[in-house]
């Protein structure tokens, strides 16, 4: 019976990938340039939010380091605690007692090292933070300045629970995954640093990209800025066809044909490939339920691609930031999505009629973000909003970190765990869209911001945009 069970999973599992699967981009759609050779001299940083992932998006940039004697270090912010499916296929059983989990957890971290091995990177070179798997956004977004935790759904602890990890011991609260990411910064000075992307669908890889960017901020009057490679793993119906084809390249998802993010492809040999291949493999507890995907990134090349900073200080007359793109919505879904595209940050844009846009521009103290659509709103219509805002004259944990819900002309704001009422807090709505206005004050006068937004129309999300960087020019 059990194994009926899992073999049931395992195929509904396969069955909603194929039902989500988009079409595969093509060379000539998007521009790919090499990514800068690794030398002798370089100290590379991978960051890698489960044991695995590292090997999926880096094991060529890994096999170029060590090939090139570089220093190469790998740090992980979870153990890869919280798959449930995999726990299930992996063990053939079910359980939900919280030490299977952290056996979970341990077993991946011994998967890791092996793979790492393999690639010629010493455990010694291997840091395990352990943090919650699953929870990691959670904690940036609501965690900080508190004597109460973030606890994990299936292993119920509150902190890191692994002996052997960097963090043990340590709360599961924003201010220790940052304070550890410094650390290691701080203690290595890495001139390159390859990172989960900030347009990644799984909130892990989100969270690592955002904790990062926090770290490097605090860190800018110590160390010099290092280079920064994000990489893509989650994208719905990304990449096709599945399983291992060392014989094709690796394209960016179509979602981002036309986007502003600047792509680089490190080209591998047949060689690389397959040790590459070797390497995911290693990691029996994921490749048992998911070999077909984690192995359809076993390719000629790897990707890294980084959204442009945004720059905003000037109203929307003068200048500002837009962004548009065509798009094509399922019938069931309101048609119109937050777009991906635009002009950089200071200009015009010349949209067509079949285009939506979102801009975001500063008036009067105001962060101001207007979505104009090419259809009528519909009434269900609504946004949600995270924006995060940094200050280099305040701790991090004591800035205001806002979720804003808007649907039709009502609009709802959580600040960390807590609904609250801001001054000033304006949004106007009309059959073309709305215009949200926030004074820069209630965000903390921020020097810069961590925005994303999600439209929704009814109870399904119809499109994410990847969190933003937007500095603010004080005093323009």
């Amino acid at each position: 019976m059990r194994r009926k069970i899992i073999l049931i999973a395992a195929q509904l599992f396969l069955a909603l990938s194929c039902v989500f699967a988009k079409e595969t981009a093509t060379e000539k759609q998007f521009q790919l340039q090499p990514l800068e050779p690794i030398t002798k001299e370089n100290r590379v940083l991978i960051l890698a939010p489960h044991p695995d992932d590292e090997a999926i998006a880096c094991a060529g940039v890994i096999q170029e380091a060590v090939k090139a004697g570089a220093d190469i270090r790998v740090a992980y912010l979870t153990n890869g605690d919280h798959n449930q499916l995999a726990f299930i296929v992996y063990e053939k059983r079910i359980t939900v007692r919280k030490n299977e989990f952290l056996h979970m957890g341990r077993k991946r971290r011994e998967e890791a090292i092996k793979a790492m091995q393999l690639l010629g990177v010493n455990k010694d070179n291997l840091t395990f933070l352990g943090y919650p798997d699953f929870g990691t956004f959670a904690i940036f977004r609501d965690y900080w300045h508190t004597d109460r935790p973030f606890k994990s759904l299936l292993t119920r602890v509150s902190s890191v629970p692994y002996k052997e990890d960097f963090s043990f011991g340590s709360p599961y609260v924003g201010e220790s995954i940052l304070e550890d990411l410094k650390r290691i910064i701080r203690s290595y000075k890495p001139d390159k640093i390859f990172v989960s992307h900030p347009a990644d669908v799984n909130r892990d890889h989100t969270a690592l990209a955002l904790f990062l960017e926090i770290a490097l901020a605090d860190l800018e009057k110590e160390i010099k800025r290092p280079l920064v490679y994000p990489y893509l793993v989650h994208v719905a119906g990304w990449p096709l066809p599945r399983h291992y084809h060392p014989e094709l390249n690796l394209f960016p998802p179509k979602k981002f044909q036309g986007s502003q993010i600047k792509w680089f492809t490190r080209e591998l040999s047949r060689e690389q490939v397959e040790m590459k291949h070797q390497a995911v493999l290693r990691y029996k507890t994921q490749t048992e339920s998911s070999a077909f995907y984690l192995l359809s990134f076993c390719r000629k090349n790897e990707l890294f691609g980084s959204y442009p900073e945004i720059s905003l200080g000037k109203p929307a007359a003068q200048g500002g930031f837009w962004e548009g793109h065509e798009t094509k919505i399922p019938s069931n879904l309101y048609d119109t999505f937050l777009p991906e595209t635009g002009d950089g940050g200071n200009g015009n844009v010349n949209l067509s009629a079949e285009r939506d846009e979102l801009r975001y521009y500063l008036e009067e103290g105001q962060l101001v973000v207007n979505i104009a659509t090419a259809r009528k709103v519909s009434p269900m219509f609504g946004v949600m909003f995270y924006i995060f805002g940094y200050s280099y004259e305040k701790p991090f944990a004591l800035m205001p970190k806002l979720r804003i819900v808007t649907r039709h002309k009502r609009v709802l704001i959580v600040d960390k765990r807590k609904r609250v009422k801001l001054e000033g807090v304006f949004m106007e709505t009309n059959e073309k869209g709305l215009t949200l206005k926030i004074p820069l004050k209630v965000l903390g006068d921020p020097d810069f911001l961590l925005v994303s937004a999600k439209a929704y129309s009814g109870a399904l999300p119809a499109e994410t945009i990847g969190f933003r960087k937007i500095n603010i020019k004080k005093g323009d």
